[in-house]
């Protein structure tokens, strides 16, 4: 929590249906400034749709959602990104037509208020954040010849570039092997030691246990569980719910 109490995000009641089926229902939660908050649940839980919810992609139909102190209410993604919250995608949309560099220094020429610099400047600030997720060496680089990891790492570092105070990443590990994962993990610790604030949703148990402070549960669009990363893996709750029975058979011989 910051100095006076207040999370620094705090998505309270919020619901979203499609056709009738709702995909979360009034859910609350709080992100405390510094933290890395996990949150995990099977498929159709609702854990993208709370992304899309506070990042301004979809608005709620009941709920309020507040960043800082202020409203979220009505304001479109680019709104929010000027606020200082970045975000990354499942599917990676670079643009194509540019270079690992350009794609990068789009986030420091149209993020939040205090990222937004000069050309000469943006295109210098991408380089830092290129370095930092580990694609300093291709930034000449046209998109299209990049593997699917270093396309997620060029999302976080195109997130990166608008400055954020709270960053929201989508399964950035989702296909990357051991060895990857264990990069990107890395790559997860540096930005949070640059004091930005991560909530991230991922399926690779490893990635939680290793990096966040704290994971939520969701289930059917509803809060099931929140604690200590081993704590909440322990619950029998998550385990009927998400981990499934293999996971629970072998967590009751152990």
């Amino acid at each position: 929590m910051r100095p006076d109490g207040q999370a620094l995000l705090s998505p309270r009641g919020v619901t979203k249906s499609f056709g009738g089926v709702a995909a979360l229902s009034d859910l609350s939660l709080d992100v405390a400034e510094g933290e890395i908050l996990g949150i995990i649940g099977p498929n159709g839980a609702g854990k993208t749709t709370l992304l899309n919810c506070i990042s301004g992609v979809y608005r709620p139909d009941a709920g309020e959602i507040s960043f800082d102190g202020r409203s979220l209410r009505g304001l479109s993604p680019h709104q929010v990104a000027r606020l200082g919250i970045g975000r990354t995608f499942q599917v990676v949309k670079p643009f194509a037509s540019m270079t690992v560099r350009e794609n990068a220094a789009v986030g420091a020429l149209f993020g939040s208020a205090s990222a937004r610099l000069p050309p000469r400047e943006a295109f210098a600030y991408a380089d830092q954040m290129l370095e930092l997720v580990g694609l300093s060496d291709r930034g000449l680089l046209p998109v299209a010849s990049l593997t699917v990891p270093d396309r997620k790492r060029l999302e976080v570092a195109r997130a990166l570039c608008t400055k954020p105070r709270l960053l929201l990443l989508d399964e950035v590990m989702a296909g990357l092997n051991a060895v990857e994962v264990d990069a990107a993990l890395g790559m997860v610790r540096d930005v949070h030691a640059r004091g930005v604030t991560i909530v991230l949703i991922e399926h690779v148990m490893r990635v939680i246990v290793g990096v966040c402070q704290r994971v939520i549960v969701l289930h059917l669009g509803r809060h099931l569980a929140e604690g200590r990363p081993q704590e909440v893996l322990q619950d029998q709750r998550v385990i009927e719910a998400y981990l499934g029975e293999k996971y629970a058979h072998r967590h009751g011989r152990e």
